[in-house]
């Protein structure tokens, strides 16, 4: 049976009495079969899994979805006892920020600012706080991310190595509807014929993921998202380094269906360097 702690006392007792090696997978809540993977995966490589569930209100900005995103927390429950994890790790915001809004917060540095960094300003700051914040307070020897938000994953990963927290960083291949869209606790905000236009995303990086030269991989998927609100296309080293080639890279996309703010990656394998930040809007 899971158990649910909700203080750092709590936590501090339970973490100090879990056996073997530990695992943490952070989430927001609202679990789909994405976070399920993370669960499984985590289990497999350690003794002790820990989830967290925690709406973290310093990576939301003033006009985005914080209010609205969805809580679903005996669902939550439910899956972890499914996927047999061992302690939950559900703090309030009063918990994780008992001083209120932190003065001193992690600074992502210049990754932080472009792509979702350059639509979101101060959203990895956010991230990476409470990230922090929770490895520090569940002290695992993994963490496990899925690379959906694959920018989120790269900057975790450099501040663990800069900060020598001490913590391997694990990513986890983006789980997907067999359609190909995404999964995300945000699909439920779509309606069908939103769902419908979602599936422009994938399609797009399916397309750009099947060429090889740059100009070619922006191309062809830039065509299958004519009619879609994009707020960036981006085709980047496999680290989001500007220079993406050659070898492997990243084409990430993010688009607004309806009033739905989307976003999705593929690895890309390049034959010829690029030249030129490959990004378009």
């Amino acid at each position: 049976m899971t158990a649910v702690v909700r203080t750092r006392e709590e936590l501090a007792r339970a973490r100090a009495a879990a056996p073997g090696s530990v695992a943490v997978v952070m989430t927001m809540g609202a679990l789909h079969e994405g976070h399920a993977t993370l669960l499984r995966e985590a289990r497999k490589h350690a003794d002790f899994v820990l989830a967290t569930i925690f709406v973290n209100p310093l990576q939301f900005g003033p006009n985005e979805d914080l209010a609205r995103y969805p809580r679903t927390f005996d669902a939550d429950l439910a899956m972890c006892e499914a996927e047999d994890v061992d302690l939950i790790f559900a703090p309030t915001p009063e918990v994780m920020y008992p001083h209120g809004q932190p003065q001193v917060t992690v600074h992502p540095g210049p990754l932080g600012e472009v792509l979702e960094g350059a639509v979101r300003p101060g959203h990895f700051a956010g991230v990476l706080t409470v990230v922090g914040k929770l490895l520090l307070l569940t002290r695992p020897d993994l963490a496990f991310f899925g690379e959906k938000d694959y920018q989120q994953l790269t900057l975790i990963k450099a501040m663990v190595h800069d900060l020598e927290l001490g913590v391997e960083i694990v990513g986890v291949p983006t789980v997907r509807e067999p359609d190909g869209l995404a999964l995300s606790s945000r699909n439920r905000y779509l309606s069908e014929a939103e769902r419908a236009t979602a599936l422009a995303l994938s399609r797009a990086l399916r397309a750009g993921a099947a060429r090889r030269e740059p100009a070619a991989v922006l191309a062809a998927a830039r065509a299958e998202l004519a009619g879609v609100d994009v707020d960036y296309l981006a085709l980047r080293g496999a680290d989001l380094s500007a220079d993406p080639g050659p070898g492997e890279a990243r084409l990430l996309v993010a688009a607004r269906v309806g009033t739905t703010r989307l976003i999705d990656n593929l690895p890309v394998h390049l034959d010829e360097a690029a030249t030129t930040e490959g990004e378009s809007a």
